[in-house]
């Protein structure tokens, strides 16, 4: 499979929209919730006017030249922010490219471009369960605070 990293082009905003969508955590055995659950406004903030703003950032990945999944960061109040100024992540795959290294492929690209503009610090939060709290951890992010259901975590440069 050859993986390509490329940046977000404008107009490509239904990838933003989809990959929201996959994005939300559904543990094994849980219903998936309808698709126009991303219109709730908490998930809207992740992707209204997405580009508009010089700290929203994408980058999407192409495996054999079909897109298969985007990571995302807008400085917002999201489910991850931890500080004023610091930009909160979003990254998710398509399920049939999950757990094929495009996901960290992805991370670190978006942590080169962070340190790259200059930024010293990036947060998210993720479900407790979700596999995808090691990757994080291997990328060089900290859990630094918890809820009930989800960990905190911060990326420092």
């Amino acid at each position: 499979m050859n993986i390509k990293v490329r940046k977000w082009k404008d107009g490509e905003q239904a990838f933003l929209e989809d990959f929201l969508y996959e994005a939300i955590f559904i543990p094994e055995g849980v219903e998936a919730p309808p698709r126009n659950i991303i219109e709730l406004p908490e998930l809207q903030v992740y992707i209204t006017d997405f580009g508009k703003k010089p700290d929203d950032i994408c980058f999407l990945a192409e495996a054999d030249g079909k897109v298969a999944g985007a990571v995302w960061v807008r400085v917002m109040e999201d489910y991850g922010h931890l500080e004023e100024g610091v930009p909160s992540f979003a990254i998710s795959l398509y399920k049939e490219y999950r757990n094929l290294g495009i996901g960290t492929a992805l991370m670190e690209r978006m942590l080169q471009e962070l340190a790259q503009r200059g930024y010293e610090k990036a947060s998210l939060a993720v479900q407790k369960a979700n596999y995808a709290v090691r990757m994080y951890q291997k990328v060089g992010f900290e859990i630094v605070g918890e809820n009930e259901e989800e960990y905190l975590m911060m990326w420092r440069a």
